[in-house]
């Protein structure tokens, strides 16, 4: 498998749709995200302090405590935003070997964030470029707020490997960066061996992925001190309906 080192190219906002339908993926400053959300880079830059005190994952099958996390669901319908009943997340095994087949209860997103205009344009802004290149009449939207930190001494982003979500397309906005080395983002083409490696370090840069033709995963994090973290937002996409338990439950 060839991976090629670099750093990608930036696609502008108008050449999202297009870079999207060319190559699976593209990776957006946060400029061109602030220009695709209608709001000034400092609207988005506010909703990061949402990432202080997430609620630890209890859920890791490796035993870490590295992972902090929020989740929330939206659906889409003719450019109106709909705040869903709080929901489990749901994967089969088939998208995740790890976590798969359970169902994960994350403690809901904070009202704050939900309620903030930048945050609801961010989501309507994604889902507009995404509708130019597969109309739907609703988009099912899931939304994780992630901390990663080095409590361990290292922290795995994507414990589950190289993978896909099994969802239409999926956005990762890296937040933050703070006393760290690796978190390197990496994806493949998943029908042929291509790929590409490169870090995101820009606040509220973003990698935009098709999921049904794109593998992707995110290397292990280790400090350079005592103690650092990388805060991520990742938004997916479907068209068909939510991935819920065959089993499923109400909290």
């Amino acid at each position: 498998m060839s991976i090629t080192s670099l750093k990608p190219p930036l696609t502008s906002a108008k050449a999202l749709a297009q870079g999207l339908r060319a190559d699976g993926f593209v990776v957006a400053s946060a400029e061109t995200v602030a220009e695709l959300a209608h709001v000034p880079v400092g609207d988005l830059q506010t909703l990061s302090q949402y990432w202080e005190g997430l609620p630890r994952d209890p859920y890791l099958k490796d035993g870490g405590r590295y992972r902090f996390r929020r989740h929330a669901s939206y659906e889409i319908k003719k450019e109106t935003l709909d705040l869903v009943p709080h929901r489990a997340h749901w994967q089969s095994v088939d998208y995740n070997a790890l976590h798969g087949g359970i169902e994960r209860w994350f403690e809901p997103i904070q009202k704050p964030l939900l309620s903030s205009p930048a945050w609801q344009s961010l989501l309507l802004g994604l889902g507009h470029i995404l509708s130019s290149l597969k109309p739907v009449s609703t988009w099912f939207i899931e939304a994780h707020q992630f901390r990663i930190d080095t409590t361990d001494g290292i922290g795995r982003p994507t414990p589950e490997g190289a993978h896909r979500d099994g969802v239409d397309f999926v956005a990762v906005f890296l937040l933050d960066r703070v006393g760290i080395k690796g978190g390197e983002t990496r994806i493949f083409d998943a029908q042929g061996s291509a790929g590409l490696r490169f870090t995101l370090t820009q606040p509220w840069s973003l990698l935009l992925m098709n999921d049904e033709r794109m593998i992707h995963e995110s290397t292990p994090i280790q400090p350079v001190g005592d103690y650092g973290y990388r805060d991520t937002l990742v938004l997916t996409y479907r068209s068909n309906g939510f991935q819920d338990s065959p089993n499923k439950s109400q909290q």
